[in-house]
């Protein structure tokens, strides 16, 4: 019997029919194998992307709508699935974007963010998109006329044809 097995077998309490998280917790602190023979219960293990730990720290403070201190933030990372040593990272992206803001008061560094605030930075950044297609449909006619401009000049004729012929 293998190490993981001996193990399965000395703590039914673990294992229920309808958790298998019991199973792969266990089997993932134990480090061994699987079982051989029986199919793949575990799959790798991965960590949430940039965007996805971005997304679980908004969610903190979405959901609760309070201030919080860097030391509150990396105890509350964790149980969002945001490992502790990089909340300090991701919430200076998210403050870089405008999405959490940041004061200082006192010597202690507040972080908040609220659900309004998150609409008013999704308007400002419209504006700024709709500005800058306004800008490059300016940019396309401006560069469309100066085409038409320069085409008054060369026109087709007959012995451009002929010389484009025998350069080929």
């Amino acid at each position: 019997m293998s190490v993981s097995s001996s193990v399965i077998a000395r703590t039914p309490s673990l294992l229920s029919p309808h958790d298998l998280g019991g199973l792969l917790l266990l089997l993932f602190f134990t480090g061994s194998q699987r079982p051989s023979g029986s199919p793949s219960l575990m799959s790798k293990r991965r960590g949430l992307s940039l965007e996805e730990k971005r997304g679980q720290l908004l969610q903190i403070f979405y959901e609760s709508q309070d201030f919080y201190l860097l030391r509150e933030l990396e105890k509350l990372g964790p149980k969002k699935g945001v490992i502790s040593q990089t909340v300090k990272d991701v919430l200076q992206t998210l403050v870089d974007d405008d999405l959490v803001f940041k004061d200082k008061i006192g010597t202690s560094v507040y972080f908040w963010s609220l659900p309004s605030c998150a609409g008013n930075q999704l308007r400002r950044v419209r504006a700024k998109h709709e500005a800058d297609l306004e800008n490059a449909k300016q940019r396309q006619i401006q560069l469309q006329m100066q085409r038409e401009s320069l085409k008054k000049g060369r026109e087709d004729t007959v012995k451009m044809n002929e010389m484009l012929l025998w350069l080929d």
